[in-house]
Formats: C-alpha cells, sequence, structure tokens
C-alpha cells in the first residue's frame, strides 16, 4: 500500500514539477511563432529527462544518498565544487523566474503592479516552507497543479488537424525565422530538462526513504510522471498554435499568452490560466528553494531535511530564506518575468553538461550502485545525453544573441 501512494504522490508530483513557468513561456512561443512545429523538441527533452529522473531516483534508492552528498564524497570536493557554483546560480535564476511566474499571475487577477506582489509572494512562499512537512508539499503541490490540465482540455476542444501535430512530432527545418526557431527549441529542452529537478528528486526520494525494493516504482513514475507533464506542455503548444498563431500574437508578454484559453472558457479562460500559472509556478519556487537548500547542505555537510524542525536544520531554512529575498529582488527590480523566464531557460541548456556529467559518471560505479548501475541502454541513453548537452552548451549562447531578442 506504501508504494502504491508512493507511485501515485509521484505521478502526482512530476506533473506539477515538469509544467512550471518555464513550459508555460517557451511551449506558448513555440506554438504562437511556429505552431506545432517545435512538438519534437518537446518530447526529445522529454525522453531526456525520463532517464535522468529515473537514474536519480534509482541511486538514492541503493545508495540512500542524494547527487550532491553522493559526488562531494566519491568524486571530491574540489570536482564538485564548480558544478555547485554553476548549480547555484541557475537556481536563483530559476527561483526568480517562478516568482516572476506567480506576481504576474495576480497582477492578472487584480490589476497590481507586479512588483508590489514579489516581497509578498516570497514570503508565501517562505512560510509554506517554514511550516511544512516534506509530503505536506507534495500532496498540496501535486493536487493544486491538476488545474494545468486545461491545456490538454483547451487542446482537444480544437480538435487540431492531427497530421500536422504528427508532423511537429518529427524534427524539421523552420519554415521561417530559423534563429528564433533553434532559439526556442534549445529554451523548450532547458525547461524542460532543469537541473532542480533531478536533484530534487533524488533528495526526495531520500525524505521518503526509499530503497532498492522501490526501484520498479521510480521506474513507472519517471515515465508516467514525466509523459504526463509532457502531455500538459503538448496542450499548451496546440492552444497556442490554434488560437494565437493565426491572428499573429507572437508572445512577447504574458498578457497576450493569457488569451490562449479565452476561446474554449469564454469567461473563465484569462481567469483559468492565471490560476494555472500561479500553482504550476508556486510549485516549482517551493521546489526549486528546497533543492537550492538540499544542495548547500549536501555539499558542506550539513544537518538537513524539510521534515526537520528549522531549528534543528537551521542553515539549511536559512539558505531557501535568503535564496527567496534574493530572488524576489529580481521581480523588485522591474525585471520582464518573460524575458527573464525565457533567458533563464536557455542558460539551464547552456550549464546542463556541468551538472549532469558528474551525476552520469557515478551512475556506472558498481562498487557503489553493483547490480543496480547503468546497463547497456542505459549507458547509450548516458552517452546520447551527455552529447547532447555539449551540444546545447555550444549553440545556446550565440542563439540567444541571435534569436532571443
Amino acid at each position: 500500500m506504501k508504494k502504491a501512494t508512493q507511485l501515485a504522490l509521484g505521478v502526482l508530483t512530476a506533473v506539477g514539477g515538469f509544467f512550471d513557468v518555464g513550459n508555460i513561456a517557451t511551449c506558448t512561443q513555440a506554438g504562437a511563432h511556429f505552431r506545432f512545429q517545435l512538438i519534437w523538441s518537446l518530447i526529445l527533452a522529454t525522453i531526456v529527462v525520463i532517464f535522468l529522473i529515473e537514474m536519480s531516483g534509482r541511486f538514492a534508492a541503493v545508495t540512500k544518498k542524494a547527487l550532491p552528498d553522493a559526488i562531494r564524497e566519491h568524486l571530491g570536493f574540489s570536482f564538485w565544487f564548480v558544478p555547485f557554483l554553476i548549480l547555484t546560480a541557475v537556481h536563483l535564476l530559476v527561483l526568480a523566474a517562478e516568482i516572476g511566474g506567480i506576481c504576474f499571475a495576480l497582477h492578472l487577477i487584480t490589476g497590481l503592479p507586479i512588483q508590489v506582489w514579489a516581497l509578498p509572494v516570497a514570503i508565501l512562499v517562505w512560510l509554506f516552507l517554514w511550516r511544512s512537512t516534506f509530503n505536506a508539499i507534495e500532496n498540496s503541490t501535486s493536487i493544486l497543479g491538476l488545474i494545468t490540465l486545461c491545456f490538454v482540455v483547451a487542446a482537444i476542444w480544437h480538435h487540431p488537424p492531427v497530421h500536422e501535430v504528427l508532423a511537429g512530432s518529427l524534427p524539421s527545418m523552420p519554415s521561417h525565422d530559423p534563429a528564433n526557431y533553434w532559439f526556442i527549441a534549445v529554451s523548450i529542452v532547458g525547461a524542460v530538462i532543469a537541473p532542480y529537478l533531478f536533484y530534487f528528486y533524488s533528495s526526495g526520494a531520500v525524505e521518503d526513504e526509499w530503497d532498492s525494493t522501490y526501484i520498479p516504482i521510480n521506474r513507472v513514475v519517471a515515465v508516467i510522471g514525466m509523459g504526463f507533464g509532457s502531455i500538459i506542455s503538448v496542450g499548451a503548444i496546440i492552444v497556442a498554435g490554434i488560437v494565437l498563431a493565426p491572428r499573429g500574437i507572437k508572445v512577447s508578454d504574458y498578457h497576450q499568452a493569457a488569451l490562449m484559453l479565452t476561446e474554449i472558457f469564454p469567461f473563465w479562460g484569462y481567469l483559468l490560466f492565471a490560476i494555472s500559472m500561479a500553482i504550476a509556478c508556486l510549485g516549482a519556487a517551493v521546489e526549486v528553494a528546497l533543492s537550492m537548500s538540499y544542495t548547500f547542505a549536501q555539499t558542506f555537510g550539513w544537518n538537513w531535511g524539510e521534515d526537520l524542525e528549522p531549528i534543528k536544520d537551521a542553515r539549511f531554512s536559512l539558505v531557501y530564506t535568503i535564496a527567496l529575498l534574493l530572488a524576489s529582488l529580481f521581480m523588485v527590480a522591474g525585471i520582464d518575468p518573460l524575458k527573464l523566464t525565457i533567458m533563464t531557460m536557455a542558460t539551464n541548456a547552456f550549464v546542463l553538461p556541468f551538472v549532469t556529467i558528474p551525476f552520469l559518471l557515478l551512475m556506472n560505479d558498481r562498487k557503489l550502485l553493483r547490480d543496480a548501475s547503468n546497463g547497456i541502454i542505459s549507458n547509450i541513453a548516458t552517452a546520447a545525453i551527455v552529447v547532447l548537452a555539449l551540444v546545447l552548451a555550444v549553440v545556446s549562447i550565440p542563439l540567444t544573441f541571435m534569436g532571443g531578442s
């Protein structure tokens, strides 16, 4: 019964963690600019993240250690320190983007400026983390996150041309604006393969006291959970492609993205988009802030755990407190949340090799993982992931300047 509960909870958590401000921004831009042509990049990223999530969960279940802790212990602190610094910077940028998404959603509902909501949102997330247990966070954010299925409902309701959707599922050359096409493709990959996701997942498995008997459950969670998240994202691309693209709306602002549900839900569409965005970003902000605290605590050997009282892991709690304050300052400074999100997703793609390669090295350590180390299929996938990560690191920066403007 406990494993069945973990399966259901893991699937729901994966849906909430997959679809966040990065997916909302990149998928709506992909659909608005190129209709269904970029669905293939989402499918590619989903396959990659399924392998990474499965590996990180399997690693934690067998070793009972989270990734940063194990990398520091087995590869050395000096080896891990540079990836740690890079991961910290990415955590902060993603957290700022998620807070920006919540602020913009509240702006859509109330009309008040984004800057007004920055500190209250940071305090709300902080209170949630300060007072909640890990299971409470999993349950509340994952169940509330089901509202994002409205994008799937809207996509089905629009009856998209199946042949065009299937054609978009295969890589193709852009029909126009190639620089922007490839920039959005890279940003989609960066949004899906967010480093915090699999680092958080391994720490969560340790928090939930997984052991090697959870390996089969972990595989199912990785495939079905990430698959569900991908379906929601495909729904967003389809709806944007049908509603926004024919009207020439290119989504340079979240106000334009909010129009995508109004055709199916004339009265509630605008509000439904705002609520979906707020809940998805709230769940992601909690995960990112926790992931940052996990990474710091495991890197420096501190006491850690969301289920512990803050007084028992004060430094762990202090990290997410400071992180939330710093991230909220991006919105206080008036930085455009959509532009910040798009650039952050491209940055995710750039740093991917630095944060994945150390963990992928450990997956072949038979002394550490024994029979659970990577097999032939996992190693082929690992090699492909490394090559993809290196390619993305090379192309993401020039594409940012060429197509990200």
